[in-house]
């Protein structure tokens, strides 16, 4: 997967503009119209929930494109402290737009107000609702714990249902089109299936599988591409240990995702370098060297009371690597390590195979067969040699892309 500024996220790049272009989600439109059209009468802001990825962050932005609106947007973060929230937010709140009709104010991912115990928080929120001047907008993924009530009260509550398979068919379908990919029916239907209703994990896993071009029309890359309930525990769970200060619930989260600690080890590993930067990300990189440690110790000696030690590093090691809590949006990206693995066992598959035919063919062992065949190699790529030996169109792909 590329890195820097090579790199750009499909699900920002192709993020739709207008009302009539999201999928699936006509109720929360017309809704967010109406609010719009009586503000500031009537509730001052307005509440989407539901699913990752089903498009409630994308309508507030399309609402400050349909309306010609600036958008000043906070998180959970920013409500830690009064103070600080005041500083930040007087400018915004007492200042028109200088170059837009108007002002959106949107508080993205609040469920994360529900972890802050220090000052600040909810109420810091529902203070801001009731002194509004402009149209606020809020996003959350679950909002029907207790210590929402009020903020219910307040808001309009809009929810987002996941997003028909047939619908992320529609959208992976023209991307896949703009990006000039040459894929089967077969792949697309299978991404929007797995993907579950959330549409931005979608357009992320055709993503992936645009990376590797020489897969690119394989159906075979299907399975490699986890259940999205498995990937949702997993994003929730690196977001706790990334972002947020060591708690007792950090502590142990990797208990309730539905993944093997060798799987997970691999996903804080490749997403490390996305959060951290300089001496925070020294002390991650050797808190997951001494879980790594272990981990040796327990394939070697089988002592299994290490577990703890390797998931206590993992979980606690990596989140006291940063002072402070980490603030904004961290696109995290799948382990790459373990689709290489995959990708080099498949094409070992294809020399073992052929070298077991080349070895029938020649009465030789297949040790012997398989210490020839970088000798041997520019001779089965002779058609008449693979009609012989009657390789597969696997085989003889894998042949063709050898130096």
């Amino acid at each position: 997967m590329t890195k820097g500024k090579e790199y750009q996220n499909w699900s920002e790049k192709h993020r739709v503009l207008k009302f009539d272009e999201i999928k699936g989600q006509g109720h929360a439109v017309i809704e967010l119209k109406k609010f719009f059209d009586n503000f500031p009468h009537g509730k001052k802001a307005i509440l989407f929930h539901g699913s990752p990825g089903t498009g409630k962050t994308s309508l507030a932005y399309i609402a400050r494109n349909e309306y010609d609106f600036e958008v000043y947007e906070l998180n959970a973060s920013d409500f830690r402290n009064k103070e600080q929230l005041e500083m930040k937010l007087k400018p915004a709140l007492e200042q028109a737009s200088l170059f837009k009709r108007g002002k959106i104010i949107l508080v993205d991912e609040v469920d994360g107000l529900s972890s802050l115990k220090d000052r600040g928080g909810l109420p810091e929120l529902i203070e801001l609702i009731d002194g509004a001047q402009f149209p606020i907008i809020i996003t959350a993924n679950k909002i029907w714990d207790s210590k929402f009530g009020e903020l219910r009260k307040r808001s309009l509550l809009v929810p987002f249902k996941d997003v028909d398979y047939r619908d992320i068919s529609v959208i992976l379908q023209g991307i896949a089109k703009k990006e000039g990919l040459n894929l089967n029916n077969q792949i697309i239907t299978s991404l929007a299936v797995k993907s579950k209703g959330d549409v931005r994990a979608a357009i992320n896993d055709l993503q992936m599988i645009a990376s590797y071009n020489n897969l690119t029309n394989s159906s075979e890359l299907i399975p490699l591409l986890d259940e999205r309930n498995k990937e949702i525990d997993i994003f929730q769970a690196l977001k706790i240990v990334f972002k947020n200060l060591l708690t007792q619930d950090s502590l142990r989260i990797y208990d309730s995702v539905d993944l093997p600690l060798e799987k997970i080890f691999l996903w804080v590993e490749e997403n490390i370098p996305y959060e951290y930067s300089g001496e925070e990300l020294y002390k991650a990189y050797e808190a997951l060297s001494i879980a790594d440690v272990f981990r040796g110790r327990i394939r070697r000696q089988r002592h299994w009371r290490f577990l703890v030690y390797q998931n206590i590093f993992l979980s606690a090691g990596i989140s006291l690597a940063k002072k402070k809590p980490k603030i904004g949006f961290t696109h995290y990206q799948r382990p790459t390590r373990v689709l290489k693995i995959w990708t080099y066992n498949q094409r070992d598959q294809y020399k073992k195979s052929i070298i077991i035919k080349y070895a029938k063919h020649t009465h030789c062992s297949k040790k012997k067969a398989n210490l020839e065949f970088n000798f041997v190699k520019s001779i089965l790529k002779n058609p008449d040699v693979q009609k012989r030996l009657d390789l597969s169109d696997k085989e003889i792909k894998y042949l063709k892309e050898l130096n």
